[in-house]
């Protein structure tokens, strides 16, 4: 097969991002793993631009599979990426194609006047690392090893929560029997219940006891759903501290105006974070 003469204008590499995750928790087939954990990240594409500007496919996470798998191939399939990884590899995306510099709208809270900000997003980039998924909880003889939810599981999870959140806010309607109403509200709530246990379940790499080593995620979410609240919300505490740790810390912005202090958080969502700032 002959090459393409006009290969060499294809795109290139624009920066090179090291994946919190170190490419742990990845299965085998999902990441062409590098020697030195740094990955090539290119431009994005016109295909790629008009994907994440889809509706349907952004709800649905195959717009961000698709973006990511297309500016980084490396990544094999990024629907078992790591959640530790997503934001750091989103944030190299968008200063491979558009840049560093990120322009942010912020209303200060005491005098609410209006500003914009720039923020360089290198220094983002760098401050995005991975909790310690090395060191268990010990509670009682139990020690309970963790790991990240991949992205599918995280939007899949969302999904869920989305769709039983629209149904309560539908049970509002005042045309709706009484009775009928309570019935299915109590589904809803515990439909969002089981979700809730099986999204910390997802997060349990195994759970070791004095007898056994269990790994199966159907008899953890079954543990979970049968233990004394106590530990449920330790387990759960525990959880949500990885999330912390590994998540874009806000900025630190002082009004213009009135000289007020106040924290702002940077949210990578698609529809805005990758607008073009040309």
């Amino acid at each position: 097969m002959n090459s393409n003469p006009l290969s060499q204008y294809f795109r290139q590499p624009a920066v090179y991002v090291q994946l919190p995750s170190e490419g742990k928790f990845y299965p085998e087939t999902a990441l062409q793993r590098s020697e030195n954990n740094e990955y090539a990240v290119l431009p994005m594409t016109t295909m790629d631009e008009i994907t994440y500007r889809t509706p349907d496919a952004l709800f649905n996470g195959s717009a961000v599979v698709s973006v990511i798998q297309s500016c980084i191939p490396d990544i094999k399939n990024a629907w078992d990426m790591p959640s530790v990884d997503i934001d750091k590899v989103l944030v190299a995306i968008r200063i491979a194609t558009y840049g560093h510099e990120l322009d942010i709208e912020t209303k200060c809270p005491s005098c609410e006047n209006e500003d914009s900000f720039e923020v360089d997003l290198r220094s983002i980039l760098d401050q995005i690392n991975s909790a310690d998924f090395s060191k268990p909880l010990t509670t009682g003889d139990l020690e309970i090893y963790f790991k990240p939810m991949s992205y599918k599981q995280i939007n899949d999870n969302g999904m869920v929560q989305y769709e039983e959140q629209r149904m309560l806010q539908m049970l509002q309607d005042e045309s709706i029997d009484e009775q009928q109403k309570m019935t299915r509200m109590s589904e809803v709530l515990k439909k969002m219940s089981v979700v809730t246990t099986e999204a910390l379940a997802s997060n349990i790499a195994m759970v070791k006891t004095p007898q056994a080593q269990v790994t199966d995620s159907k008899h953890i979410a079954e543990w979970l759903g049968n233990c004394d609240r106590k530990m449920f919300s330790t387990i759960r505490d525990h959880i949500v501290s990885f999330k912390s740790a590994s998540e874009i810390q806000p900025l630190t912005i002082e009004c213009t105006n009135c000289s007020h202090k106040y924290e702002q958080s940077i949210t990578l969502n698609m529809t805005t974070f990758f607008e073009d700032a040309s």
